[in-house]
């Protein structure tokens, strides 16, 4: 049977880069073997008591693929086990390690992924030995399709993973679905608390992929990156289309990424296999570096793959160390006690995450010093908690410096920045929006600058409001003039002037709050013109010029784009829809478009 099946193998790769992590491990050929679903081979196996000598045929047939690839060596395997094997009779522990010692492959190369879909905890045996023997064996850990099997929090408490992967039922949607948002960001925030990477599995489009990055996943799986694949060729070290996605949504996240390079400290961290033979590093590796480092009272502790897996604490081993014997013991192999007993876990991040979802994950777990920064996977420094309060701090004054100060929104500095990154994608469509109050000036010299300030925070509270629903970013120009920035990898153009129209909609009817029931109920206010004459003047709206810039007419500059915006600003005032849109060409002409000085949108 087992010579029928095959592995097909899905990449696992970064969602800030795009760089692969790993494959999962797919069966394939089960039809062929005559078994209805894959369900059905291991039911079968289970039920003959012959599960665990088909776990291990597939195991070798997983690992002598995996070895095929020519870069495998950079790759994690991620292979599931049914959790049912370790009730077998004839299981036993190092099988595992001596199929991945023939094909040189390091165990820490291997996640094993426990699924939910069989309630350990109904039995009367126990996982724990197990699982501990699979750490010391330096195996990583990953809990399956989370939340949605029996286990739940209890096999994540139990099994100490590496890696969560949140199942396809919450990601599916989950951009326009608020409770699948709140609770994928509950369990992110709990994982890296506990030093725990997620995976987001079924991510199938733009959206979700967008949605999951802002969350704080750290990795994707699905068919937008590749379909699981039986061919080796089809396999690449980085997925070109996740690193596009990723660069188009940097948006002020570029500044995060400079206040954690300048306050980050890389601190030499303790190689979990730097022993001669290949083996766990001895403790008196640890206590040597200790005493070299005589100022510092713990140590990053990384695996092969510089991947981290926690902090080994002075304070850890001091029961030992001030003991009459307590050090010969911890020196001596066979008391048993290795590097990996005395590691304790540590709040991780990637170096591309928001400086807030670190401060969160920090502020989560009381005995923290710092967070663990990893770039890739791989470890790339020490936050701590001194130096994450000087980032926070930092990235407080340039926020409150170039946000405006009546809505809070960004203000100019910001919206150019935007613009300058919207015109350097060479890989996505665009939308930008400029919105302006029609009437504003009549409205507030009748009703006074006080009532006029209400109007503008309106409109901004409405801005923010849709803005929270549909991913995209707002800002103030200044006054009653405010921005909006789309990709359409989030969604198209109709989408975007939905979204645009109902902004508008929603204004002019929230802002009628604002007048007297007497210029309410007749439709106009009296107010006086620019010559000086009572004149009557409609109620207060908005009017929008939008720009599409698609991903080839990136030979415009922010100035071309806003004499562009100024001409149709006037447009949209006269227009029934209130809008006035434009699609640019591919290329910018030199002189197709007058500025207009004093309506400029940029100073």
């Amino acid at each position: 049977m087992v010579d029928v099946l095959d592995y097909a193998f899905q990449p696992i790769v970064s969602i800030n880069t795009g760089v692969c992590l790993g494959l999962e491990a797919l069966l394939r050929g089960w039809d062929a073997a005559g078994f209805a679903s894959i369900q059905e081979i291991f039911d079968t196996a289970f039920v003959e008591k012959k599960l665990f000598h088909v776990e291990l045929a597939l195991r070798e047939k997983a690992v002598r693929k995996f070895a095929g690839i020519p870069f495998h060596a950079k790759l994690k395997l991620f292979f599931n086990i049914d959790n049912r094997v370790l009730r077998m009779p004839d299981y036993s522990s190092g099988s595992t390690a001596r199929i991945l010692e023939r094909f040189g492959i390091p165990p820490d190369t291997v996640v094993l992924e426990l699924s939910e879909k069989h309630d350990l905890n109904s039995h009367a045996f126990s996982t724990d030995a197990a699982l501990n023997s699979y750490r010391k064996q330096t195996y990583r850990i990953a809990i399956d399709d989370f939340g949605t099997g029996y286990s739940g929090l209890q096999l994540l408490y139990n099994s100490e993973p590496d890696f969560i992967k949140i199942d396809r039922f919450f990601i599916a949607g989950i951009e326009a679905d608020s409770r699948k948002r709140l609770f994928v960001g509950k369990v992110v925030n709990l994982a890296h608390t506990l030093g725990i990477m997620v995976i987001a599995e079924g991510v199938e489009t733009g959206s979700e992929y967008i949605c999951c990055k802002d969350i704080g996943c750290d990795h994707v799986q699905g068919f937008l990156v590749q379909k699981p694949t039986l061919e080796l060729m089809e396999i690449a070290e980085k997925y070109d289309g996740i690193s596009r996605l990723a660069s188009a949504d940097r948006r002020d996240k570029s500044h995060d990424q400079a206040l954690l390079s300048q306050e980050m400290e890389y601190l030499e961290p303790i190689h979990l296999h730097a022993a001669p033979n290949g083996g766990v590093t001895d403790m008196a590796a640890v206590f040597e570096s200790f005493r070299k480092y005589r100022s510092r009272s713990f140590f990053p502790v990384i695996n092969g793959n510089d991947a981290p897996l926690g902090l080994v604490r002075e304070s850890g081993i001091k029961e030992y160390v001030y003991s009459k014997y307590g050090k010969d013991l911890l020196l001596n192999r066979g008391m048993g006690k290795t590097l990996l007993d005395f590691v304790v876990r540590c709040p991780i991040a990637d170096v591309n995450t928001r400086i807030e979802n670190i401060l969160e994950y920090f502020s989560l777990d009381g005995t923290a010093e710092g967070v663990i920064l990893t770039d890739n996977g791989r470890y790339a420094g020490f936050l701590s908690a001194r130096s994450l309060l000087r980032v926070i701090y930092e990235k407080n004054i340039a926020v409150a410096r170039d946000q405006n100060p009546l809505t809070r929104l960004p203000g100019n500095t910001l919206i150019a920045e935007f613009l300058e990154r919207t015109l350097d994608d060479k890989h996505s469509s665009s939308v930008i929006a400029y919105f302006d109050l029609d009437n504003f000036k009549a409205f507030n010299d009748s009703y006074g600058f006080r009532q006029g300030d209400r109007a503008i925070l309106l409109f901004s509270d409405i801005l923010k409001e849709a803005a929270n629903a549909r991913r995209c970013f707002i800002g103030h120009v200044g006054g009653d003039d405010f921005f909006a920035g789309f990709s359409l990898e989030d969604f198209d153009l109709p989408h975007c002037l939905q979204w645009i129209h109902g902004v508008i909609d929603k204004f002019c009817f929230d802002v009628l709050s604002l007048y007297e029931p007497r210029d309410r109920l007749r439709g106009f206010i009296v107010s006086t013109d620019r010559d000086g004459e009572q004149s009557r003047f409609p109620l207060l709206g908005a009017s929008a010029a939008v720009v599409q810039i698609p991903e080839r007419a990136r030979d415009y500059s922010v100035e071309q784009i806003g004499a562009i915006i100024a001409g149709l600003k006037r447009k949209a005032k006269d227009s029934p829809e209130k809008t006035a849109l434009m699609n640019l060409c591919a290329r910018a002409p030199s002189s197709q478009y007058t500025f207009v000085a004093d309506e400029e949108l940029f100073e």
